[in-house]
């Protein structure tokens, strides 16, 4: 099932955008929240990020402060030569990285600053927190490039028919 689930599920995502935002609009927030620990850990189970790597080839996470004190840190850098080397300010007033991919992404799509990687990283794709009902414009926008987002959403449809 979950294997054809996947197959071409870039496309099959675009296909399924507004039955997500519907879905998302009229789901019930309590039976989503105790659905989304065992989707999660169901999708990271079927899907490797190493093999994907999307997020970090075209999206950019927020830096908060806090990140780019253990980012500076971490690469004995100063946090102003950080932000000059790497970031920039986005619309929003956020920094967000300078260039796609992520400058941290290796060929092999293993992060060289994985330990300390912002916040934003270590959460994504935010499939097991209440950001996917939240803040549904960014879950439709992940669902496009993200399989784990796009699994959990078909799943939590599924389910409720």
């Amino acid at each position: 099932m979950s294997e054809e689930l996947l197959r071409a599920w870039e496309k099959k995502s675009s296909d399924r955008n507004k039955l997500y935002k519907n879905y998302l609009h009229r789901a019930d927030k309590n039976t989503v929240l105790k659905a989304l620990p065992e989707l999660h850990e169901e999708a990271f189970s079927k899907i490797d990020c190493l093999q994907c790597g999307n997020c970090c080839k075209g999206y950019s996470p927020r830096l908060k402060t806090p990140d780019i004190k253990r980012i500076a840190k971490y690469l004995k850098m100063k946090e102003g030569d950080l932000i000059n080397t790497y970031l920039r300010v986005d619309v929003d007033g956020d920094y967000v990285m300078r260039t796609a991919p992520c400058p941290f992404l290796g060929e092999d799509n293993y992060c060289s600053i994985y330990e300390v990687r912002p916040s934003d990283c270590a959460r994504f794709p935010y499939t097991n927190e209440d950001v996917l009902l939240k803040r549904q414009p960014l879950t439709l926008k992940n669902s496009t490039f993200c399989p784990i987002v796009y699994y959990v959403l078909e799943k939590l449809m599924a389910s409720a028919k």
